[in-house]
């Protein structure tokens, strides 16, 4: 299985963790630690269930527990203290916070709708899961202006539905020249507007491009 949340990727067959085309490096135990986080999300597990899993006939104390978290989390980006991913459960354990979708793994698991934004002078092809949009470099969806902030926007991928969040930036998200406040659902040929960028989202299928209804 593939979870993808933000700009990761995390798949258990090739045991991976992928930020857009690089490997971000886990030990073994931190990866099966956030492996089982993400497959029991959102409920939280108990310590004790953390320490069957990852050390079923060793002893070990509670700071192992926290070192694998410190890790996952440097790996991440993630911020204890305002967390995208990991959340600490006080005096419990831990759980994984935020959104992420699965996908099958492995040979012949392409998705067969393909979507993508054409913004000035370039594509941006856009992965299944969360594709976060800013000024921030490390994004899959890159903005290199002032207008836009530093994670602007959100742009989820759940099979064939695809919708955009704004993500409290200062200068607003606006679809069909209406500021969104709330996840919108994308039809192919719609402008997006990230703070003064304007992209225009495609979406290709077998072969040609098909128009899906927008909500209105």
């Amino acid at each position: 299985m593939r979870y993808r949340f933000g700009e990761f990727a995390l798949d258990e067959d090739t045991r991976q963790l992928m930020a857009g085309d690089r490997e971000v490096h886990l030990s073994r135990k931190a990866f099966e630690l956030l492996t089982a986080l993400l497959r029991e999300r959102p409920r939280a597990l108990s310590k004790t269930e953390l320490h069957s899993l990852l050390w079923p006939d060793t002893f070990v104390s509670d700071a192992n527990l926290a070192m694998l978290v410190a890790e996952i989390r440097e790996a991440i980006d993630d911020d204890a203290r305002a967390p995208r991913f990991v959340r600490t459960v006080q005096r419990y354990g831990y759980a994984f916070h935020g959104s992420a979708t699965t996908e099958p793994s492995g040979p012949g698991t392409s998705a067969q709708f393909m979507y993508w934004l054409v913004a000035p002078l370039r594509q941006i092809p856009l992965t299944a899961g969360e594709n976060v949009v800013g000024r921030d470099p490390n994004l899959q969806v890159w903005l290199d202006s002032a207008s836009v902030s530093r994670h602007h926007a959100r742009i989820t991928i759940d099979g064939t539905r695809v919708t955009v969040e704004d993500l409290n930036s200062k200068n607003g998200t606006r679809v069909r020249g209406n500021e969104i406040t709330a996840p919108f659902k994308l039809a192919d040929g719609d402008e997006i507007r990230f703070g003064s960028i304007a992209v225009t989202f495609r979406v290709w299928a077998g072969g040609e491009v098909t128009k899906t209804e927008p909500d209105l």
